[in-house]
């Protein structure tokens, strides 16, 4: 199944994916995102990612999308849920995940929503966000079949918190 996509060339900044949802990021866009990203990650050898969101009202649909658009990648993704992005990059450290990916609208508007990336342990930004833009546009994507199951971090991550502030 081909799943090109042209994106809105304005989502595709220099550190993350943003825009307006439903205008120029739509649930559409955010599968096809995970397909070109989760093929990008399988071609370096890949095979796990981390999938959070934020508390904005869209985020739930968009994550679903962005898990469903790996998935056919056949990657294995482990969904840690509603948090902090700080949250997710601590999930995917302790999951020893290849990926992390956060859909977060940051300190936008409410109609803004987006997703912050890492990549094998790095930021994954400039260079490889265009690059992603172009595969998507291509539909040059990795077929598998993977599965998503979710993994609960929060207390976990708690712990850790506190036990920053004792030290």
């Amino acid at each position: 199944m081909n799943d090109s996509r042209a994106l809105d060339p304005t989502i595709l900044r220099e550190y993350d994916i943003r825009g307006v949802v439903g205008e120029t990021l739509t649930t559409d866009d955010v599968r096809t995102i995970g397909r070109a990203f989760g093929s990008m990650l399988r071609d370096d050898g890949g095979k796990t990612a981390a999938v959070g969101f934020d508390g904005r009202l869209s985020s739930p649909d968009l994550e679903a999308a962005l898990t469903d658009g790996l998935v056919a990648c056949g990657l294995k993704v482990f969904r840690v849920g509603l948090g902090p992005s700080p949250m997710l990059y601590f999930a995917a450290h302790k999951l020893k995940a290849d990926a992390g990916l956060m859909i977060t609208g940051s300190h936008n508007p409410p109609e803004f929503n987006g997703i912050k990336m890492t990549f094998q342990g790095k930021p994954f930004y400039g260079g490889q966000i265009q690059e992603l833009g172009r595969r998507a546009a291509a539909g040059d994507f990795i077929d598998g079949r993977g599965k998503a199951r979710k993994r609960n971090v929060i207390n976990d991550y708690v712990k850790r918190l506190i036990e920053e502030v004792k030290s």
